[in-house]
């Protein structure tokens, strides 16, 4: 079934969608064609980083060795920043709009509940701080968003079988059903997944940890009134001395984790007559014990915690699961790849302009390894939290599992996975010091919170949603009075291609000062993806030129 036809019917099944191969001018070329950037790799990460340098006009290939999207759930907690990330990709509306809205969590010790936690206790942010969307949803969605921009072209079917390194470019060969074909790329980045075909072809690996315990993952569909929660179970009774997790998901599917120990066979274990007494017995534990389910989908996981010592080898840079792995806890797998393209995205596009040397693209390596680190370790307490490995560890756990329900100490101690958050790119060389004295989390390397934010038409709008729009990068700017001014004049004078917005200091901004810790002229530099990377009091022209430049990789 064609792509684009398929796209006027209602409702689309993205996991049964075929996109066609179609044969390309370039495989016909007497001498390879030459393009800015090619892609490998058509997964949500992939997907994001190729709409996102479309839409700053660089033209790219994104290349993707079959024909179809993601089966089964998969990865299907996107966190609120990645929203925000495809709100400016052009479909964060949709996807917010499909997706489960959840945010709070629940904890259980066998048949009782132990606490529950917020993971978003303030208000004043557009989106919620998670929702879960199966990935073949998110991967349609940008799939459809993609095939709107005349500068992607995205090819099904081609699939890279040879990487040769050059000075100024990397030479691909390209296998498709009509045969193979050659093509040269500036730029390489490889956003093929876990077993990344272009990691093996230039000799390259990812190393770090597996664990020795094996998941099954669920997908059960069934109507029940049951709320929009992550639940949590230790030891519960109907699956005794493991943890099982449930989350809601759209159109009545609920995703279903069971912790199965290393001797499992995963095989067996994946057989419908193994799933469905497990789901019974869970469901038995319920208010809703007698509801009628089907299995939709299953796997068996073994988890690791990986990464590969370098994201960037000459002209092709890793980003995802190619570059890093972590266990599904905490759901940093998806969200931090999302979060790669979005910091790749603006500097690839910088390099390719002329606008900044290619140093820059070794920030991209050092931000996004550091991310990975933070990942993984984050991941890996929680993996040994949940599966210990020895008895001393089971001890421990258990302990302050008990005492989680009645002492508030405890709960931090616990760990069911410490759900995604965008990491702070504290020692980044793009980040100029601050020269002034400031509060709260808004320090350069963080990502600009979001507030509510009324236009200069008096339309209520998002803060973040007034960034970013032209793809450069901007300032804040709070106030109305004699010092704002001098701040704008300071803008003015540097010169810099800066979008500027101002922020009054009033009631309707008041989440916004706060979060930013601003006076009047208080000014704050952000990059293209939104992290800040300076900020002062009151900003001189040459402080604004110097911390511009930085942030290019230009000193």
């Amino acid at each position: 079934m064609n792509a684009i036809a398929a796209s006027a019917a209602a409702p689309i099944d993205y996991q049964n969608l075929r996109y066609d191969y179609r044969h390309h001018p370039d495989q016909d070329a007497a001498t390879p064609a030459r393009h800015p950037v090619v892609v490998v790799g058509a997964g949500p990460v992939g997907l994001a980083l190729a709409i996102d340098l479309a839409q700053r006009q660089v033209p790219v290939v994104l290349l993707d060795n079959d024909n179809k999207l993601s089966t089964g759930s998969r990865a299907i907690c996107f966190a609120k920043r990645s929203l925000e990330i495809f709100d400016r990709l052009g479909c964060g509306e949709r996807m917010a709009a499909k997706g489960v809205s959840w945010k709070l969590g629940r904890v259980f010790l066998q048949d009782a509940q132990i606490y529950e936690f917020d993971l978003l206790p303030e208000e004043g942010h557009q989106r919620p701080a998670f929702v879960n969307l199966q990935q073949y949803y998110v991967e349609g969605y940008l799939a459809e968003r993609a095939a709107e921009l005349p500068l992607l072209d995205i090819r099904w079917n081609h699939k890279v079988v040879g990487v040769e390194q050059h000075e100024d470019h990397a030479l691909l060969t390209v296998e498709t059903p009509d045969g193979s074909y050659r093509l040269q790329a500036d730029w390489l980045p490889a956003c093929d997944g876990s077993r990344s075909t272009v990691r093996q072809l230039i000799g390259q690996e990812s190393k770090g940890r597996i664990f020795k315990d094996r998941f099954l993952i669920a997908d059960v569909k069934m109507k029940v009134d049951f709320p929009a929660e992550r639940w949590f179970w230790f030891d519960p009774h109907f699956h005794r001395h493991q943890s099982v997790l449930l989350h809601m998901q759209p159109d009545n599917v609920w995703r279903i984790d069971f912790q199965l120990g290393w001797e499992a066979d995963p095989e067996a274990e994946k057989k419908p007559e193994n799933i469905i007494p497990r789901v019974k017995a869970l469901l038995a534990a319920s208010p809703f014990r007698d509801a009628e389910f089907e299995l939709e989908w299953a796997s068996v996981y073994t988890f690791a915690c990986l990464r590969m010592e370098a994201f960037r080898h000459g002209r092709v840079l890793f980003a995802g699961d190619s570059a890093h792995g972590v266990s599904p806890f905490g759901a940093r797998g998806a969200n931090s790849g999302v979060q790669d393209a979005d910091n790749l995205a603006w500097k690839l596009a910088a390099v390719l302009r002329g606008e900044a040397p290619q140093a820059l693209l070794d920030s991209y390596a050092r931000e996004r390894e550091y991310a990975a680190d933070e990942n993984i370790r984050n991941s890996t307490r929680a993996t040994d939290f949940i599966t210990p490995k020895s008895e001393l560890s089971r001890l421990f756990r258990d302990a302050v599992l008990q005492l989680a329900s009645s002492h508030p100490f405890a709960r931090t101690l616990v760990n069911s996975g410490r759900l995604s958050v965008p990491a702070t790119l504290h020692g980044s060389t793009l980040n100029t010091p601050d020269s002034g004295d400031f509060e709260g989390r808004m320090v350069p390397g963080a990502v600009a919170a979001d507030a509510p934010f009324t236009a200069s038409g008096g339309q209520r709008n998002w803060l973040l949603r007034s960034l970013g729009a032209d793809g450069r990068f901007a300032a804040l700017v709070f106030g109305d009075g004699a010092a704002a001014e001098t701040s704008l004049r300071a803008l003015a004078e540097a010169e810099a291609p800066v979008s500027v917005v101002r922020i009054p200091l009033d009631d309707a901004h008041a989440l916004a000062a706060q979060r930013y810790d601003a006076r009047p002229g208080t000014t704050y530099l952000l990059r293209p993806d939104q992290h800040v990377c300076a900020r002062w009091r009151s900003p001189t022209a040459a402080a604004i030129r110097a911390a511009h430049a930085r942030a290019l990789g230009k000193t």
